[in-house]
């Protein structure tokens, strides 16, 4: 399977992760800390709004990119792919690793031509370092916590990924691979 098209050269190619979470009312909970023999109390709410976050990273050029979106399907992939293709710098050429969800894997995302795209085995989260993204941010900003309804998710998400991302090194360190490096 030959994944980068004619012309392009390996020196000239940046290896991007993508992949998307669900940030809710019906949210994470996550450890936290406690004086011992006590059991802290956790708020979880019972209602069903979520938002999604699309993002996507490349550990070698510590760049990051996400949309926050009311649902998940065809059209945000493309809206979504639109922005990685943006954020590509000219004369580079994006290979874009990503999980076989049916909005990734549709001939109507359409054609880019700055990114390829490298779809991971089956059933294999631990492969895209994006997952790890999530961990953070929930751990961070997102998890034991009521939201106030659908705004407040998106406020939240979008707080929380530019948290994360405005720290410099941060996708390089939490999302580099040896695997990965070209």
């Amino acid at each position: 399977m030959e994944i980068l098209p004619r012309g392009v050269s390996i020196e000239k190619v940046d290896v991007w992760f993508q992949d998307e979470a669900r940030i809710g009312q019906r949210g994470t909970v996550t450890r936290l800390w406690a004086i011992k023999g006590t059991r802290p109390r956790v708020i979880r709410q019972q209602q069903f709004e979520y938002a999604y976050i699309f993002g996507a990273v490349c550990p070698q050029t510590d760049q990051a990119v996400a949309l926050v979106l009311p649902e998940v399907n065809i059209t945000a992939m493309r809206l979504h792919l639109e922005q990685i293709s943006a954020s590509v710098p000219i004369g580079r050429h994006a290979v874009l690793v990503m999980d076989r969800a049916g909005w990734h894997t549709s001939k109507k995302i359409g054609v880019y031509g700055n990114l390829s795209f490298l779809p991971l085995p089956a059933a294999s989260p631990e492969l895209n370092p994006t997952e790890q993204v999530w961990r953070q941010l929930r751990e961070d900003e997102l998890a034991n916590r009521c939201f106030a309804g659908y705004e407040d998710i998106v406020e939240s998400s979008c707080r929380a990924w530019n948290n994360f991302t405005e720290k410099e090194g941060s996708v390089k360190k939490l999302c580099s691979r040896d695997w990965a490096t070209l």
